[in-house]
């Protein structure tokens, strides 16, 4: 089981400021609306070249991924919380609950190992997380029983899923991206 005891300390500050509105170039703008702009946007405003290919993979993953939502959060706020993110789980909770976890729920996957009572594939799904997390890898045992609950394009997109939450929470926490305001963090 991975824990959570080595995780480096993370920037008290951001290394890489978020741009202020009147810096992001029009092309940029436009990419994201016209809508407040989140600081993970804002700070990879610094490299629009990135910005813009990162940001059509990762419409795929959060919005036209075959796993049904709900799965889909509980994968991802295990990554964050396993990655030490706390932009990603800020961000996460409040997509989560609207894609139906609990406020218990959510909680509980802040705990190691999660606790309290989950179904058959919530377990699955956990387990496959901290797999993937540890070993960039599912063993033939998790991947037949998360196989039991998906068809091939929703095994593929889980493991994408997993990837790219663990990959954003190493940019949020490497560059500093601050939690935006008016979201919460871990739980205590």
């Amino acid at each position: 089981m991975p824990s959570r005891d080595r995780i480096v300390p993370r920037p008290v500050r951001p290394r890489v400021d978020p741009l202020p509105d009147e810096d992001i170039d029009a092309e940029t703008r436009r990419l994201l609306g016209d809508g407040p702009v989140l600081n993970i946007f804002r700070t990879l405003a610094v490299h629009p070249k990135l910005l813009k290919r990162w940001v059509v993979f990762g419409n795929h993953v959060l919005l036209k991924s075959t796993l049904p939502p709900r799965e889909r959060e509980l994968a991802i706020l295990r990554v964050g919380w396993l990655c030490g993110s706390e932009y990603e789980w800020a961000q996460h909770a409040v997509i989560g609950r609207a894609a139906g976890l609990t406020d218990d729920e959510i909680e509980r996957l802040a705990t190691d190992p999660p606790g309290g009572e989950w179904s058959d594939l919530d377990r699955t799904i956990l387990a496959a997380v901290e797999e993937l997390h540890a070993d960039s890898c599912l063993a033939d045992e998790t991947w037949e029983a998360l196989a039991r609950h998906y068809d091939t394009q929703q095994m593929v997109d889980f493991v994408f899923t997993v990837g790219q939450y663990q990959l954003v929470s190493m940019v949020l926490n490497t560059l500093g991206v601050s939690v935006d305001a008016g979201l919460k963090g871990f739980p205590e």
